[in-house]
């Protein structure tokens, strides 16, 4: 399942790539991107073979049509088309006998070569050579608009600068992105893209993030936030502290994703290359009857004849345009993603899209904004200023949302004299320290339940969470804290279910009234709140179970990943997610907006339809011209058409999904 779709260009070229399909186009999926800068004239000399061939089959026919000079005689004839059919022939025979010794018989170069030596044998020279000019020359065309279209995917996400400005002894200096470390310092210029992902030391600036998450307006940036490589600075001269090495920034982890993608193959793939196996020595089998069976049925059997139509059969039966148009049809939608922020790891993921009948969120961070502000705090019978330098400091190591919006709130006040010990987090609980003399601890009202703290009274919020605070097993504060939803959630919603979503489900680990708060302003089918991260598991294992057809699960955080791996597509929020969470997943949102997921199910969907347009292309004219050259009304030209032709147009049809708008 793990094997690289071949495209190089072997039978067009002397030299052998591997070509253990049995198609002609054949190599590995990351080479020969550097031939789609090749100018016209390093492409005439890369494939001169064909333009001589056709030179000489030119002239042979106007001698053969119209001059018909007594020199020309049958020796001579054959020798002059020999020599025309040689520098296309070569290679297709040398990549028959190369595929022949390691015991793969049925491949397009055996076929193509049964075929035009038989078309000399019984004296169609010209039809022989053209056939395998035509040929050659279709597969380079196709050649071309593969190569063009995976080209133009890796110039959309290879967009890595080869340049960074280092910071070195107070001053600036050029050097490449792999010589600057982790904890450097680089200078990023108006109108240049960032080399390596790092925090933001300017205030404040504004970013092009289009190249990364598919946003079509400017993104604002404050001090202290995660910029990205490949975002464009537009504003002004910005410093940035370096996180990533060059091996492992967005850019690279993007593109490398990309590639992988297409060692993960779809059903549709796995089938047609199983299919081809089987279909081409059948058809094999089907041409040597159709030569030999008719011996016994008609009275005028003339060898010639039938051998012909045999050879026409043959010609026709090359399944190249199935094994090549499908997986780049598939290739072709996760560039699409690409390139509207969307980073599909694989065809299989992307085929499973389509089928999508049940959805469940995460709410913090997938259809909320993740940022959580403090409205109100109260406390009983404690100095807020004395409460306000324990939740800091009791906070200000932990990386979780709520932890952020205590510690901004408490800044003024930040207990930077007071000593944390014995701080620890209880997952869906809260957190409990010792700060200073006295035993803190900041959660929900399962932890104060837990701890045996009375709230007297101060247990329910209506639309906000609630956060307590006790000090030495007594209630003493109380925090009101509230996360925004994305703008787009609701139009996200609404988006997947018009394009055939049945079911969809919210899991959180808030409070249930905050839960049902965000389900019901969405119009989620059913909620659950209150959730440990291993309640969430098997909360969706239940979902799962009890619904059939196809379910994805959407999550951003660290305790997602384990929700993301039992999923049958597992989608990440990339922008702001966590490292786990992006790795676990199948499917990657780069611009955290929940209606991408909209267009990944559309594009999903486009790519099946454009595949099977493919599918029935090629089955249908061959099938046509397979049956007309078996009563014997095709001829060699036709199955060129059949064979080449069909491939060719259906690699275009594949390719022009990546111009498609799918907002």
């Amino acid at each position: 399942m793990n094997k690289s779709i071949d495209t190089s260009d072997s039978c067009c070229t002397p030299q052998p790539q591997n070509a253990s399909q049995g198609c002609c186009c054949s190599g590995s999926l990351h080479d020969a991107d550097h031939k789609t800068t090749d100018d016209s004239s390093s492409y005439i000399k890369d494939h001169w073979q064909p333009l001589v061939s056709f030179l000489m089959l030119v002239i042979g026919l106007i001698l053969d049509a119209f001059i018909q000079p007594s020199w020309f005689s049958e020796p001579v004839r054959i020798g002059w088309y020999g020599l025309a059919y040689l520098p296309v022939g070569l290679p297709v025979l040398k990549q028959g006998y190369n595929q022949l010794k390691k015991g793969d018989l049925f491949t397009e170069f055996f076929l193509m070569g049964i075929a035009t030596i038989g078309a000399f044998l019984i004296g169609e020279y010209p039809e022989g050579v053209a056939v395998m000019l035509f040929y050659s020359v279709g597969e380079a065309f196709q050649l071309r608009a593969v190569q063009k279209a995976r080209g133009n995917i890796k110039a959309l996400l290879d967009i890595r600068p080869k340049t960074a400005l280092l910071k070195r002894d107070d001053a600036f200096e050029i050097v490449h992105p792999k010589d600057v470390q982790i904890g450097d310092i680089i200078q990023v210029r108006p109108g240049e893209r960032i080399p390596l992902d790092g925090i933001l030391l300017t205030e404040s600036t504004s970013f092009d993030t289009s190249a990364i998450t598919g946003e079509s307006k400017p993104r604002q940036f404050q001090k202290d936030e995660k910029v990205l490589s490949g975002f464009i600075n537009q504003d002004q001269l910005i410093e940035i502290e370096v996180i990533s090495t060059y091996e492992n920034n967005s850019i690279t982890q993007i593109l490398k994703m990309v590639q992988e993608a297409a060692s993960r193959k779809s059903k549709t793939e796995q089938f047609i290359r199983s299919f081809a196996r089987v279909y081409t020595p059948i058809v094999v089998l089907l041409a040597t009857l159709l030569v030999l069976t008719p011996w016994f049925f008609v009275d005028n059997y003339l060898f010639e004849e039938w051998f012909y139509r045999g050879l026409v059969f043959l010609v026709i039966s090359c399944p190249c345009a199935l094994v090549i148009s499908i997986p780049l049809g598939y290739f072709g939608g996760i560039g699409a993603a690409s390139r509207n922020g969307i980073l599909v790891k694989g065809s299989n993921y992307l085929d499973a899209l389509k089928s999508v009948k049940t959805v469940v969120f995460d709410k913090t961070g997938t259809l909320t904004k993740g940022v959580f502000a403090v409205q109100e705090f109260q406390s009983f019978g404690h100095d807020k200023d004395q409460l306000y330098s324990y939740l800091h400091a009791a906070e200000k190591n932990s990386t979780h949302p709520i932890a952020k919006a205590i510690t901004d709130f408490t800044k003024h006040n930040n207990g930077s004299s007071l000593k944390v010990s014995e701080q620890s987090e209880i997952p869906g609980h809260g957190i409990q320290a010792n700060v200073d003399d006295s035993k803190i601890l900041i959660g929900n009202k399962k932890l104060m339940d837990l701890k045996n703290i009375d709230l007297n009274g101060y247990s329910n919020g209506s639309n906000e969470t609630l956060i307590h605070l006790a000090v030495d097993g007594k209630h003493a504060g109380l925090l009101t804290i509230s996360d925004k939803v994305k703008e787009d959630s609701a139009n996200a919603i609404q988006k997947i279910r018009n394009l055939g979503v049945e079911r969809t489900f919210m899991l959180s680990g808030d409070l249930k009234s905050e839960a049902d708060r965000i389900g019901n302003l969405l119009n989620i089918d059913q909620v659950f709140g209150e959730l440990l991260p291993e309640d969430k598991a098997e909360k969706f294992e239940e979902i799962k179970i009890q619904y059939q057809g196809t379910t994805a699960f959407v999550g951003d955080g660290i305790n997602d990943a384990p929700v993301l791996a039992l999923s049958d597509i597992g989608i990440a929020m990339g922008a702001m997610g966590s490292d786990a969470a992006i790795e676990t997943a199948d499917v990657v949102i780069q611009t955290d907006q929940p209606s991408k997921i909209a267009t990944a199910i559309k594009i999903a969907k486009k790519t099946r339809n454009i595949v099977w347009q493919n599918i029935g292309l090629a089955m249908g004219v061959k099938g046509i011209v397979l049956f007309m050259g078996a009563i014997g009304i095709a001829t060699l030209w036709e199955a060129v058409f059949a064979d080449v032709g069909v491939a060719l147009l259906a690699v275009l049809n594949a390719v022009r999904i990546q111009r498609m708008d799918f907002d």
